[in-house]
This record gives structure tokens, sequence and C-alpha cells, in this order.
């Protein structure tokens, strides 16, 4: 197995070394260094993330695809635009406190409520704190899992096995990747680790490919419209077949 390898970056200009300084000899920045993982070039890593996509008129894509679930909670969805959209990555910010895995546990469970299967990671508290905020704010469900782990390799593994159609992440700080040396939290980390879930979640929400819609060639005959000639069944079963 190729061995992974890190590099300090300069998160002021960018500038690489092989070990940490206090000091950026490019820009003067001091305590700027935070360790990164280097992407090989030669490796088929970023050939993973391609999605093979071809160019499509905006009208023959499917809505299907974009579809928002809606949480329950009006304001959550208003900011959201009328919901979540599937494959899409929400980054929920805040003071320490101010109630955002009140909040999340709150939508997690309107989702439980409604069939969804879900999953709950958390980071920073244990699974019965998790349970004694549910029952206080009544927000127990049969389909609303609790996970506490900070693995983000044993995170993606669970998520496989339980397939769930949502994820919270409480939250993305305290998860770490095992080939970075840097603690959780660090800049590194947070890069490696959300980019680790959009590719592996979010990349994979989507169960029928683009380069798999029907093309421009199999729409200019407008079979979704009424036939011109007045016989009042669709176009391709007459006219259509004409052109």
């Amino acid at each position: 197995m190729k061995k992974s390898k890190t590099g300090f970056f300069c998160q002021h200009c960018g500038y690489m070394s092989p070990k940490w300084l206090g000091k950026c000899p490019s820009c003067n920045g001091w305590n700027c260094f935070a360790e990164e993982l280097i992407v090989d070039s030669g490796s088929d890593s970023r050939a993973e993330m391609r999605f093979d996509g071809k160019p499509l008129p905006i009208e023959d894509i499917p809505l299907t695809d974009g579809k928002r679930t809606v949480t329950g909670i009006a304001e959550v969805d208003r900011v959201l635009g009328g919901g979540i959209v599937g494959g899409s990555a929400i980054l929920i910010g805040g003071e320490p406190g101010i109630g955002k895995s009140t909040l999340m546990l709150q939508v997690m469970h309107n989702l439980a409520d409604k069939g969804l299967k879900v999953l709950y990671v958390s980071g920073e508290e244990s699974a019965s704190q998790i349970k004694l905020r549910s029952d206080r704010i009544g927000a127990a469900a049969k389909n609303l899992f609790v996970l506490v782990e900070v693995s983000l390799e044993k995170i993606l593994e669970q998520i496989k096995v339980i397939a769930p159609a949502i994820v919270v992440i409480d939250s993305i700080q305290t998860v770490y990747a095992s080939e970075l040396m840097s603690a959780p939290g660090s800049v590194g980390q947070v890069r490696e680790t959300s980019s680790r879930f959009l590719k592996d979640l979010a990349a994979k929400s989507s169960k029928e490919p683009i380069q798999k819609l029907p093309t421009s060639k199999q729409n200019d005959t407008g079979r979704n419209k009424p036939c011109p000639c007045g016989s009042g069944h669709k176009y391709r079963k007459c006219c259509g077949k004409k052109k």
C-alpha cells in the first residue's frame, strides 16, 4: 500500500514546507502553517472524483434528482430554499451553545417521523447525553440512529451499512482522517474529511448518473407536447414518427 504524503502549507499565501515552521518565509506570517495531504498527480485519486457527465439542455434534466425534502421547521426550510436537496452538503455554523445540536436533532426527528432513515453522528457527546436531550425535546424516533464516532473511515463504514437518507455530522471539527498526522479540527483535517464526505456521500446520492439521461436527440421531437393534428394524443404517436 502506497504511503500518503503530507506537507505543511501556509494558510495565508499557500507556501509549502516539508516541516512545520513558526514563520512563513514567503509572506512573513506567524503560526500559519497547517498539515495537509499531498495528492500524487500520477495516482488515480483524481480520476475517481470525476462524474463523466455530458452537456444536456436544461429542459431535458428531470427534477427528481433535485427534489427537496421538507424538514418540518419553517425557518429552516425557508433558509434552505424550501427544504434539503438530495446530494447537497449543508454547513450549520454558530457560536458554541447557540443550539446547533438541538436544532439538528429536531430536524432529524421530523425526517424520521416521515419514514426516512437518518443518522446522527456525534463526536462531542455520548449516546446517553443525546438520548437525554431527545427525551427533553421529544425527538425520539424509530428511524433515528445515533453513532458516536470520530474516525472518518469508521463513520463511512457505518453509513454504508445503515444506508441512511440524511446524515448529520456533529461536528466536522471532531472527525479525523487516519492518513493525516494533524489533530482533529486543523485546517488539513477539516478539508480532507469534508472532501471525503462530499466524494463518498454527496456524489453517490444520485442513483442514475447524468450520462444515462435522455440525450437532446431523443427529445427533439417534443414527445410530451400535444399532437398538432388535433387528435388529442401525444405528438410522438402520430406526427412525431413522420419527422
